[in-house]
Order: C-alpha cells, then structure tokens, then sequence
C-alpha cells in the first residue's frame, strides 16, 4: 500500500480500481495524497490485484475490494474512464458504498465519467456538481445543479471534470482531510499553478 513514510493523519483514502479506467485520474490522486502524508489503498474491483486501464497500463492494486469494508475509509473515489465507469457502475459493493456515504454525509469523490454513476443511483439530485462534458447530459438527467468549475464540492461529495482535473481533485481531498496549510505544502512541491 503506498503508505507514506511520515503520515499526517490517520485518516485513509480507497481509490476504486476498475478495468478500463483513466489510469491518470487514479494515479495523478494517490500521488498528491501521498505527499500529504495521507494513506491510500488501491483496492481493484475485480477478482485479480492486476487491473489494466483504458490506455493498456496495468496496475498492481494493494487489495481486493470485495475483501475490505469500504465504510472503514474516511474517503472513496471513483477514477472515470471509459470501460472503467461502466464497470464500476455495474459492481455492486460500489454502488451499495457509494449510496451509504451520500445519505450518510460521508466522504466520497467522482471523476470525468464516474460523477455519472451517481447522477444515475438519484445521489445528486439537488446538488451541485461537474463532470467530463460527455456526461454533463447524465447529471442533468439525474437532478444534478450542473456546474463546470475543474472541481465541484457540494456538503462531502465531490466531483471533478477529468484526467486534466486530476490534481486539483486531489488538493481538494488533500483540503477536506488536512486543510489549507497541508494544501499550499503540496501544490509548492508539484509546482501547481492552479
């Protein structure tokens, strides 16, 4: 797992792992966690701990979601990408997790196509939120308040636009767990102009 040698908090985040996914919006994530000081599992969605993306990288995954309790993390994410939405959107320890933390106020993040899962489980009706532009017309359909800054927070849901987004999502979730200081740290160390 990449455990950073010095953590910050005790607080850890799941990035979701599905076949197809946009491998960047996973990794550029675990990366700016983890010069945070912040513990991140990539947990793969499917049987195998070796999961490849929707550009042919593999992934060796720390451990299989069906083998940990999702709810104990203080926060999920759900890379995009294209099969990797639809195949997370069709687990079903994904979509159960997914609609536990929204009603229960809990932190969980959705990036570029993935936002889309949750427009379509009703989790976003009322709330603000973005995604990449293909699927703007899903969160729309699904009662979403659509907006196109690169992040969007609403209450403990946040969503992002896609693989250029990234690394702001990452600060943003480096922000709800740490706070700004832990943020300004960061973004000085990766030279983020944002």
């Amino acid at each position: 797992m990449p455990t950073p040698d010095q953590l910050t908090t005790d607080q850890t985040v799941a990035v979701l792992i599905a076949p197809g996914l946009e491998e960047v919006e996973a990794l550029a994530v675990v990366d700016v966690l983890y010069r945070a000081g912040v513990r991140v599992d990539m947990l793969s969605t499917t049987g195998s701990l070796e999961v490849t993306g929707s550009h042919k990288i593999t992934f060796r995954c720390d451990a299989l979601a069906a083998d940990n309790d999702l709810s104990g993390y203080t926060l999920v994410m759900l890379p995009g990408g294209i099969p990797g939405t639809p195949n997370l959107q069709a687990n079903e320890q994904v979509t159960t997790e997914a609609a536990r933390r929204v009603q229960a106020g809990e932190p969980l993040a959705a990036i570029c196509a993935a936002p889309s899962i949750l427009a379509g489980l009703g989790l976003l009706r009322g709330r603000q939120a973005t995604a990449n532009p293909a699927f703007m017309q899903a969160l729309e359909d699904g009662g979403a308040v659509l907006r196109t800054e690169p992040v969007v927070v609403d209450g403990a849901v946040l969503t992002s636009r896609g693989m250029g987004t990234a690394i702001d999502l990452g600060l943003e979730i480096v922000r709800l767990l740490l706070g700004e200081q832990a943020v300004e740290a960061v973004s000085q160390g990766i030279v983020h102009q944002g």
